[in-house]
């Protein structure tokens, strides 16, 4: 069909991903809006809601890496599209199921199933955009595929709330679990592998099949993906904080719970736009000439060398002027996270790039995991300053790592 030549049909396929990554990130969040009914419902105390909310992590950062080999290893022909679908459907199914729980083991069973099901799209996702794109555009369509996870963040709370209020708390997980199966449906309907010309163009190679990759273990053996496991390690923990710990730091900075609600979304806003705007400038920078590998490092060091201001934000006493900064410190973390992946399809073969995306993101996961425990501790002793401090120069340290371990890795065979 004419409508769908592959220059109109790749966006298509941005657009669908972006929804998925929309409701993926709502998915996610339900249960920090539905705190009170679940403890009701289950009746859990505080340590029993930790754990049904710690299980959803847990299952995230360990099927990470494996959702990464398992688009490596089997990512060629249908599988992309295959596992793609496959991960919307479980996500969707485990939301929907929670609805319909009555004790607490069922319940921690679907956010675990969401948890576990939830990486595959991001895995998969990179490994589109690579064959989909040329370098010249990958930045700017991988930022938008993966911004739908931070909009879905602005609309989650007025369309959770307004679904708990409006009908039952049951509705806020059924609904957007209605909606994931339909994206779903689009996403098999519209998604084509690339042809052949397309891929060569962008990978070098009329088939992925054709190209050298690493093997898992020879994947170990490069310096990249250990300087690629550290930067994430590094930086993942100030985007998590921003994340779990954003909306009680705001009240304690002078805000209302109304205000909160009220204007609490606007960091994340902020971070939407700044992860797309390092996309587009790092491949205008690339289109003017510059190496690929070198405009995103440079991109990612620009946007670290602003960091440093949060160390402020304990001795700031505007609740607006917090709001301000915390807009720009999510832009920035938005920033390495979305350009940090599409600095891995241009240092490592098409067949890893999702194998090495699930490795370093399921590490910094880990690492925010601990760097949550620093926070809790410091918070529990009223000196936030040496959290905002430390948060201050963790990109500057992950921008030393960048430059002094990412290059371009070629297997042997090749």
């Amino acid at each position: 069909m004419p409508f769908l030549k592959p220059a109109r049909r790749r966006w298509i396929i941005v657009a669908i991903i972006f929804g998925a990554m929309v409701l993926n990130y709502i998915d996610r969040v339900t249960l920090s809006f539905l705190e009170k009914e679940i403890k009701t419902l289950f009746g859990l105390n505080n340590i029993g809601y930790a754990w049904v909310a710690n299980v959803f992590i847990f299952f995230y950062a360990v099927m990470y890496p494996v959702s990464g080999w398992l688009v490596d290893r089997f990512g060629r022909g249908d599988g992309v599209r295959r596992m793609m679908f496959g991960g919307i459907v479980v996500w969707s199914a485990a939301c929907i199921g929670a609805a319909f729980t009555r004790v607490a083991w069922t319940f921690g069973l679907c956010r675990a199933l969401l948890g576990a099901a939830e990486p595959m799209a991001y895995a998969a996702q990179l490994r589109v955009v690579t064959e989909w794109f040329p370098k010249r555009l990958r930045a700017t369509a991988n930022s938008l595929c993966v911004a739908g996870g931070t909009i879905g963040m602005v609309i989650a709370a007025p369309l959770l709330v307004g679904l708990k209020e409006s009908f039952d708390w049951r509705a806020a997980f059924l609904v957007p679990g209605v909606l994931g199966l339909a994206i779903g449906a689009l996403w098999l309907v519209f998604y084509r592998n690339p042809p052949p010309e397309v891929l060569a163009e962008n990978t070098g190679s009329a088939s992925t099949a054709q190209e050298p990759a690493f093997t898992w273990p020879q994947l170990w053996k490069t310096r990249t993906l250990w300087g690629v496991i550290l930067v994430r390690f590094i930086s993942d923990p100030v985007w998590y904080f921003c994340l779990f710990w954003l909306p009680g730091y705001l009240k304690t900075a002078g805000l209302s719970e109304k205000q909160v609600g009220l204007f609490g979304w606007i960091p994340f806003l902020f971070a939407a736009a700044g992860g797309i705007a390092s996309g587009i400038v790092s491949d205008r920078m690339v289109r003017g000439g510059m190496a690929p590998l070198r405009a995103r490092k440079l991109m990612l060091t620009a946007a670290a060398v602003l960091m440093p201001v949060f160390a402020l934000t304990p001795h700031i006493a505007s609740p607006s002027l917090v709001i301000a900064v915390f807009s720009l410190v999510c832009a920035i973390c938005l920033s390495w996270l979305f350009t940090v992946p599409v600095m891995m399809t241009e240092t490592f073969p098409t067949r890893n790039v999702s194998g090495v995306l699930g490795i370093a993101a399921g590490c910094g996961a880990f690492g925010s995991v601990l760097f949550n425990l620093f926070v809790g501790k410091h918070l529990d002793d009223a000196n936030p300053a040496v959290i905002f401090t430390v948060m201050g120069g963790l990109h500057l340290l992950a921008s030393a790592v960048l430059w002094t371990m990412a290059r371009k890795e070629t297997p042997r065979a090749a």
